[in-house]
Order: structure tokens, then sequence, then C-alpha cells
């Protein structure tokens, strides 16, 4: 969904692209998305609370070197270096990354921030202690890739945390009710809640880990109002939802469409009780894994 309707583009060329121009293309329609709405108000908003979680089930404490990798605005990396460890945060997006700025100094916090392709991080081997990504690098359409820079990257013995949408919850509903307006995503671009099947993630790290912890667990999301308040919410301040919007300008009548079918699943996803704010709860995997040594 994130990315869809600017791979779509790049497939109609991409016999006459070479790999780099290709995966190039790829990032800068993602970095062009992400960079609308409001991330940072969306974050505070909704997931927030998942950044202390995966810091502490990693065990990140003082003195530790932590990459926080498709960060956003530091959900993660600004609870990271609140420990006292050695922080890096790297996205895609320039927008997310100015608004950890922001937050880091408004909270007093040294944090390294830098842009960076997950799928091609500009970080040397084994670099780092603990390696995290919360709701973020899921949204990357090369699983491999990822997985492989994300072991990469992490020392011999160190940590890799994440928090992934599950394929059962929730997000796999909100996420489906907008392909029917999407062009056609690329054969090679992986749906981002396979990352919260357990068989998946055992398959993309297999025997590079000593071990691996797998959690389900869920969060509730309430922005406040009820369900046509969320919808405009995500509009408003989620760069993927108003992309496709964006996409629909010319297309009244789908635009339209849409609407209804977002309307329906915010109602009938909806977990408050009658007359108060609109409840939706996510499920995800926590995942945390040890590096061989």
């Amino acid at each position: 969904m994130v990315e869809a309707a600017a791979l779509a583009r790049i497939e109609e060329r991409r016999s006459e692209m070479t790999t780099r121009e290709v995966s190039e293309e790829r990032a800068a329609g993602v970095r062009a998305v992400w960079g609308l709405g409001d991330y940072h108000r969306f974050a505070k908003e909704t997931v927030w609370g998942l950044g202390p979680e995966l810091v502490a089930a990693c065990g990140i404490t003082a003195g530790q070197q932590v990459l926080d990798v498709a960060a956003g605005s530091g959900n993660v990396a600004l609870r990271a270096a609140a420990t006292g460890a050695t922080v890096v945060a790297s996205d895609l997006t320039p927008e997310s990354l100015a608004a950890g700025r922001r937050e880091a100094d408004a909270l007093g916090l040294e944090i390294e921030w830098v842009e960076a392709d997950a799928q091609a991080l500009p970080f040397g081997d084994g670099e780092f202690d603990v390696v995290t990504s919360s709701v973020g690098v899921i949204f990357a359409p090369d699983h491999e890739a990822v997985a492989n820079e994300l072991l990469r990257v992490c020392r011999p013995g160190g940590t890799i945390g994440m928090v992934n949408f599950t394929p059962e919850g929730l997000a796999a509903d909100f996420f489906g009710l907008f392909v029917p307006y999407l062009p056609q995503q690329p054969a090679d671009s992986l749906p981002p809640v396979m990352w919260g099947s357990e068989e998946h993630v055992r398959n993309l790290f297999g025997d590079r880990v000593s071990s691996l912890e797998l959690t389900r667990r869920s969060y509730v999301e309430s922005v406040g109002g009820g369900p046509s308040d969320y919808c405009e919410f995500f509009k408003q301040t989620f760069g993927p939802v108003i992309a496709v919007y964006a996409s629909l300008a010319d297309q009244p009548e789908r635009a339209a469409a849409l609407d209804r079918d977002f309307l329906e699943f915010a109602t009938r996803a909806n977990r408050g009780e009658p007359g108060g704010p609109a409840e939706y709860e996510y499920e995800y995997l926590l995942v945390v894994a040890r590096k061989r040594g």
C-alpha cells in the first residue's frame, strides 16, 4: 500500500533501468509518500507507546551502541537515548528526521539522525550492540534485504528487536481496504504484515540467530471522537493514506467509494463503547533475536 503508486510507475520502465536505478527510484517514491501529512503527530497519537516496550524487551542500557532503523520521528530512538545509550536513528524521510531532531532537542537528548534506506544501510558490519525497528522496516518491499542488513550491522552476540503488525490482526484489514484503489504492485513487493508471521521471521533470520523470541501482543488506538474522526485523522496525518486519496483526485466517484469503505471499516472495527471514543485494537509480533557469536 505505502508505495504502490510510485512502484507501479517504476515498473513501466524497469526494463530500461539498472538494478541500482530501480532501487533509487523506489526509495524516492517511498520518501515522497511518507513525507506527506504529519507523521510525528500520527505516531504520537497511535504507536508511541510501543517505543518504551521495545527498548525494555531488548534490554537497552547506558553504554550500548544502538541503531533504530526506519525510526520515523524517534519512537524507539528517543527512549533508547533516555537510558544513556549512544543512539543512531535512520530513516528514509527527511521530514520525520527533522521532527525527531526537534523532539530530541526539547528533551535534551543526543541522537544522530541519518537519512538511509533500510535495504542498504550506510553502516559498518557489526557496528551496533542493538538494532531495532518498530513498525518501520516492515514497509520496505524487499524483506530479505532488510533482514540481511539488520543482521549485518549488528555485532556478533548482539540483539535485534522489532515490532511488526501481524497478518491476522486489524492492520491487515486496514491496509487491505486500500488495495482496490491502487495500481497493481510489483511482483517482488511483499506485504508489510508478513513480518508479523512467525514462520516468515524464522525463515528470514534462519540459523544466523542463536535465539528468537516471538510474542504476540496488542495495543489500542483511540484518536478521539467516533469512526468518522478516526478516518479523518488518517487522511490528515498518515502519508500513505494521503497519497492514495491524492491519486484519486481526478476520480471523484472512486474517492467517494473509498470514503465509504474506510468509514465502514472504522465503524465495524470500533471496539469503543457506544457514544464514547472510537477504539481500535491492533495485534503485533514482538521479535527479539540474538545474533550468533
